[in-house]
């Protein structure tokens, strides 16, 4: 008797999987991507990070190197929040 992992084609997990991974492939996106935001930085520390692989801090604290396109990812609510105090 097989279960569900075992059988692919009867659906249970390994249907899942395989979905999401056709599902990764088609949006081009890599595992853990869904999590990620896009961040607001300074322009220029931004070019900075591009020319000495320096990690940047966004509005709302978080600190990483720039590497990912940000137009792939939704804004971070956070920076967002802080970004438009500063405008107003």
């Amino acid at each position: 008797m097989s279960t569900p992992m075992e059988s692919p084609d009867q659906g249970g997990i390994a249907t899942l999987d395989r979905e999401l991974e056709e599902l990764i492939r088609e949006e081009a996106i890599e595992p853990g991507d869904h999590e990620r935001f896009s961040h607001y930085v300074q322009k220029e520390k931004i070019l900075e990070s591009a020319l000495t692989g320096k990690p940047v801090r966004a509005l709302c604290g978080k600190k990483w190197t720039p590497g990912r396109d940000p137009e792939k990812f939704p804004v971070c609510p956070t920076c967002k929040e802080i970004y438009e105090g500063l405008r107003a």
